[in-house]
Protein backbone atom coordinates (compact mmCIF):
# COMPACT_ATOMS: atom_id res chain seq x y z
CA UNK A 1 0.00 0.00 0.00
CA UNK A 2 1.62 2.88 -0.90
CA UNK A 3 1.24 6.15 1.92
CA UNK A 4 -0.44 9.05 0.80
CA UNK A 5 1.32 12.83 1.83
CA UNK A 6 -1.48 14.33 3.97
CA UNK A 7 -2.97 17.33 2.56
CA UNK A 8 -2.58 21.27 3.53
CA UNK A 9 -5.66 22.19 4.89
CA UNK A 10 -4.61 25.29 6.30
CA UNK A 11 -7.24 26.94 4.66
CA UNK A 12 -9.96 25.22 6.51
CA UNK A 13 -8.46 26.05 10.72
CA UNK A 14 -10.22 27.19 12.76
CA UNK A 15 -7.82 30.38 14.59
CA UNK A 16 -7.47 28.96 18.09
CA UNK A 17 -7.45 32.37 20.01
CA UNK A 18 -9.09 32.65 23.19
CA UNK A 19 -10.10 36.13 22.83
CA UNK A 20 -12.48 34.84 19.78
CA UNK A 21 -14.65 32.57 19.98
CA UNK A 22 -14.95 29.91 17.39
CA UNK A 23 -18.71 30.42 17.04
CA UNK A 24 -18.33 34.38 16.21
CA UNK A 25 -15.43 33.35 13.96
CA UNK A 26 -17.90 30.86 12.00
CA UNK A 27 -20.90 33.33 11.79
CA UNK A 28 -18.40 36.22 10.63
CA UNK A 29 -17.50 34.01 7.86
CA UNK A 30 -20.66 32.22 6.61
CA UNK A 31 -22.01 36.10 6.40
CA UNK A 32 -19.30 36.99 4.50
CA UNK A 33 -19.23 33.95 2.65
CA UNK A 34 -22.96 35.07 1.60
CA UNK A 35 -21.40 38.57 0.89
CA UNK A 36 -19.20 37.07 -1.99
CA UNK A 37 -21.98 34.79 -3.07
CA UNK A 38 -23.81 38.20 -3.77
CA UNK A 39 -21.31 39.80 -5.74
CA UNK A 40 -19.26 41.05 -3.74
CA UNK A 41 -14.94 41.67 -4.56
CA UNK A 42 -12.79 39.66 -2.43
CA UNK A 43 -10.45 41.71 -0.39
CA UNK A 44 -7.72 39.70 -1.43
CA UNK A 45 -6.30 37.87 -4.61
CA UNK A 46 -7.23 34.47 -4.42
CA UNK A 47 -6.89 31.50 -6.59
CA UNK A 48 -10.25 30.05 -5.35
CA UNK A 49 -13.60 30.33 -6.59
CA UNK A 50 -15.29 28.72 -3.53
CA UNK A 51 -16.45 31.83 -1.35
CA UNK A 52 -16.20 29.86 1.72
CA UNK A 53 -12.59 29.43 1.43
CA UNK A 54 -12.03 33.11 0.47
CA UNK A 55 -14.21 34.37 3.48
CA UNK A 56 -12.60 31.94 6.38
CA UNK A 57 -9.42 33.48 4.84
CA UNK A 58 -10.66 36.75 4.76
CA UNK A 59 -11.54 36.49 8.28
CA UNK A 60 -8.66 34.83 9.71
CA UNK A 61 -6.26 37.43 8.51
CA UNK A 62 -8.88 40.16 10.16
CA UNK A 63 -9.79 41.49 6.86
CA UNK A 64 -13.35 41.63 8.01
CA UNK A 65 -14.81 43.92 10.39
CA UNK A 66 -17.11 42.85 12.87
CA UNK A 67 -19.56 44.67 15.42
CA UNK A 68 -20.69 43.04 18.64
CA UNK A 69 -24.28 43.76 19.67
CA UNK A 70 -24.78 44.99 22.97
CA UNK A 71 -20.36 44.80 23.79
CA UNK A 72 -19.13 49.03 24.24
CA UNK A 73 -15.94 49.85 23.56
CA UNK A 74 -13.03 51.34 25.55
CA UNK A 75 -13.07 54.22 22.78
CA UNK A 76 -16.25 55.35 23.31
CA UNK A 77 -17.22 57.55 26.26
CA UNK A 78 -20.25 55.58 27.52
CA UNK A 79 -23.67 57.49 27.03
CA UNK A 80 -25.03 60.84 29.12
CA UNK A 81 -27.81 59.53 31.74
CA UNK A 82 -31.22 61.76 30.42
CA UNK A 83 -33.22 62.62 33.00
Amino acid sequence: MAESTPRNNVHCTIPDDPDQSTYRFIIVAAKRARQLQGGARPFLPTSSKKPTIIAVEEVRRGLVKYEIPGQTTAEEPPAPETI
